[in-house]
């Protein structure tokens, strides 16, 4: 393969580097940790042997350890290190990171300074990935204000067109002797077990989406808390006794005479 990989090496293992198989053996020489994800990338396993070219240095080594690196941790990462303090002979080049004091003409000065220091501003980076995240969350929040408006819409129509027929069935009820009060709480009822389940359904789904984009799309690990359904369900039956209770705040208030008169009109 001809490509450029990020190497390195230490004398132990980076704190923030999980060994995931394998194992790391402080001074081992010949011995190469390669990161998992592009050991799977290019079908890598445990006892595979390697060669480098580095600097025109051949370099073999055999894979002992695969690590987990989080590559959005800002911190110095690599896909294929060495267990050694060391390595003889051939070329290395030094990387740092550092918050650097905000001030105008910091970074050339400093590069004047030290002609071989390549200086790298991540504050512009990183504000140019926070403009972009900001964006496509508007977009998505527009996106889920939308779709709620919608669903409120279709479930106030839905109660509106059947607001005769409940009135109807009220009224016979009150007949036969059933007190406002109780049909009162069985709507209630009624309304926030169509919102519990139409909201524990749309989170559990919107839950499932998450994960599969998180997964075969962006392929990063997707970590699912069970408050997003409970928060669902809780929301969806707010939301229905809300839109219930505008569509039908009237049909108990009506009398059982004139609800009977215009069902037999």
């Amino acid at each position: 393969m001809d490509r450029e990989f990020n190497l390195s090496n230490a004398a132990t293992r980076p704190a923030h580097n999980e060994v995931v198989a394998g194992r790391w053996t402080d001074g081992e020489a010949g011995a190469v940790s390669v990161e998992e994800g592009i050991a799977k990338t290019l079908n890598l396993k445990l006892g595979d042997s390697l060669r480098f070219d580095i600097g025109g240095v051949p370099t073999d080594a055999r894979i002992t350890s695969l690590r987990k690196v989080d590559w959005g941790s800002m911190r110095a990462n690599f896909f294929v290190m060495y267990p050694v303090a060391t390595l003889a002979d051939v070329p290395a080049t030094y990387m740092a990171s550092f918050r650097a004091p905000e001030m105008a003409g910091f970074d050339n000065r400093l590069v004047r300074a030290f002609p071989n220091i390549t200086s790298v501003d991540m504050s512009s980076t990183i504000n140019q990935v926070q403009r972009v995240l900001d964006q496509v969350i508007r977009a998505v929040e527009f996106l889920f204000g939308f779709a709620l408006l919608a669903g409120l819409i279709v479930l106030f129509a839905a109660v509106t067109a059947t607001r005769e027929e409940r009135a109807r069935e009220f009224a016979i009820m009150r007949a036969v002797g059933a007190r406002a009060s109780l049909l009162r709480q069985v709507q209630r009822a009624e309304l926030a077990g169509v919102g519990l389940l139409a909201g524990f359904l749309a989170s559990t789904v919107a839950v499932g989406v998450g994960w599969a984009l998180a997964h075969y799309v962006f392929e990063f690990e997707w970590t699912a808390t069970p408050l997003v359904p409970l928060l669902g369900s809780l929301a969806g039956a707010l939301l229905a006794l809300a839109a219930g209770w505008w569509g039908l705040r009237d049909v108990l208030r009506r009398p059982v005479v004139e609800t009977l008169r215009r069902a037999a009109e």
